[in-house]
Formats: C-alpha cells, structure tokens, sequence
C-alpha cells in the first residue's frame, strides 16, 4: 500500500463544517507511513501541531488512533510509562494528554493513523473499555482493521458526495473493531488461549519467514500436539494453515495494488517456488494469480466507467 497523509487546515474544516451536516465524528487528518529503519523520527513532513520534538513530546487537541503494523519501538505518556509496543499494537491519544513514542532505530515501523473529534467521538471515547490511563491495545494482525484504514483513506483521496458522513462511519467501525480488542484483552483467557493469541503474533511477525512450529511449542512449554490443537481449537485452522493464509493474503495485495511480476511477489509472500505458488494460490481463491489480477482490474475499469472516469 501506498504511504498517504492528509490533514486538514482550520479553514478547510470551516467549510466542511458549513456546507455538510456533522455526524458528530469530524476527520481531522489520516495517514499510512512506513518509518524506515536508522532515520529520524517523526518525518519532518508532519505540520504543526503534529511535528514534535522526542524531548519536548507532544499534546494534541483531539483524539488520535495509531496502528502499528510492523515493526516496534516504544511508547511514553503523562500516564505510562516508557513500554515497548509491538507489530499490532494500537494506541488511543486523548487531547491535551502529554505523549511521545517512536520507532526502534534497528527496525523502524509502519503506522497508519486517524485524528478525529466530535461530541459522538467523545462518547464513544468514554466508553470503559477506553481509558485514558491505558492507551495501549493489543488488537494484534488484524486484516479487518487494515481494510477499513485502507477504505478511510480511499475516502479521504476522492473527497466525493458526503466524504465527511463516509468517513466518520469508518473512524467508527475501526473503533468499533478496537473496542473488541480492548473487551477481550479484559477478559478471562484460559491457557489455549493465551498461548494461541501469542503464537498468532509470532506467527505475524515472521509470516514470510519458515517457522519451526515444534520450536515455537516447546517455548511455550508444551508439546507439539498439544499446541496445534489448542491453536486450531482458538483461531479454526491449524498454526500452518495460518502462517499460509497470511501469505495468500500479502500475495493478494500485492496483485491488486503493484504491478510486480507474478514471480517477485511469490518471493515476496514468503513461498519458495512460483509453481507452489500458482498451485496453492488456485487451490484456495479457484483462479491464478494472473486471472486474479486481471480481475481486480477489470472491476477497477468498470467502477471507473461507473463514476465517469
């Protein structure tokens, strides 16, 4: 996916604000960066007020959710402390709430973001599961997520008929999808559980890579087939399973949104022959990878000639 940002100026919301009805969630500025490793963080490009200084830290005059898709680094705020965050954590900035994080110089980070207010924004911000005291959340790889970021920001770049209402209904269902986060990260977990969602994010960060599942058991101080059961039993397909469906997806974005040849993005998902590749990708989605991409382009054709493009 392509890096974006967009924010608004005071008079661009002025506008908005006086020529289309609020729905009480107002976007104040999107985006989708990848930080790349040993460069300075933030990017000089954010404007003020959202450029800060790693000493100084920053305050914010509204809500802000950040989603760290890859990577780590470490967060600090006016009430916790300096904590490493992981690939999948996300994090809920409240106004005028000191703040500061960054990336790992070694490993850099992508982040997607959202600034919003709005009297329902602030009701739904009050809500238990979201306390200012602890904005960290652990949502994990969370592909429903990244879609509705992806959506959000498709919004933002056409700015069409009722783009404001649009965009508020996806700044709510992506709270939504962190408010379930947040209700199952407070609830009870038995031990299958606990070792399947930690094994899921293994699994996310090293999904190209081969993984050693029998390892990855013993590390959690059980037998192999105890772990495969528990993690089938949890996520309803086997740890293999779900490092390939990981795969598949990377591999289907990439033909949707590159023009990369079939055999570097069969590298670049993580499998090692284009024959598998081609193989398992028919066997799952019931085409190939050629007639998946010409598919995604033929709809994009048709939605183009649809709006008059």
């Amino acid at each position: 996916m392509q890096e974006y940002r967009k924010y608004f100026s005071p008079s661009q919301l002025q506008r908005l604000i006086e020529t289309t009805p609020s729905w009480g969630v107002d976007v104040l500025t999107i985006g989708h960066y990848v930080h790349r490793e040993h460069q300075p963080y933030p990017d000089p490009h954010h404007p003020t007020p959202y450029h800060f200084d790693w000493q100084r830290g920053r305050v914010l005059p509204e809500f802000q959710l950040v989603y760290i898709a890859g990577g780590q680094g470490v967060f600090e705020s006016a009430t916790v402390p300096p904590t490493l965050v992981s690939s999948g954590t996300a994090f809920l900035l409240s106004p005028h709430t000191w703040h500061r994080y960054r990336p790992d110089a070694g490993t850099g980070w992508e982040e997607f973001w959202v600034g919003f207010r709005g009297h329902y924004a602030e009701y739904l911000m009050r809500q238990d599961c979201f306390d200012p005291q602890q904005p960290l959340i652990r949502v994990g790889f969370h592909t429903e997520l990244l879609s509705v970021f992806t959506r959000l920001i498709a919004t933002s770049r056409r700015e069409g008929v009722a783009y404001q209402q649009i965009a508020a209904c996806e700044v709510i269902q992506l709270l939504g999808l962190v408010y379930a986060s947040a209700l199952v990260e407070n609830t009870y977990q038995s031990r299958e559980e606990q070792v399947a969602q930690q094994a899921c994010c293994q699994i996310q960060a090293e999904w190209a890579a081969p993984i050693d599942f029998e390892a990855l058991a013993r590390r959690f101080n059980v037998s192999y087939g105890w772990f495969r059961k528990a993690f089938k039993t949890v996520m309803g397909v086997p740890p293999g399973q779900y490092q390939l469906n990981l795969k598949l997806e990377k591999a289907c974005q990439l033909l949707r949104e590159t023009s990369l040849p079939i055999t570097d993005i069969c590298f670049t998902s993580g499998f090692e022959s284009t024959f598998y590749f081609s193989r398992i990708f028919k066997k799952k989605l019931a085409m190939t990878p050629s007639e998946y991409r010409l598919s995604g382009a033929l709809l994009a054709g048709a939605a183009s000639k649809a709006s008059g493009g």
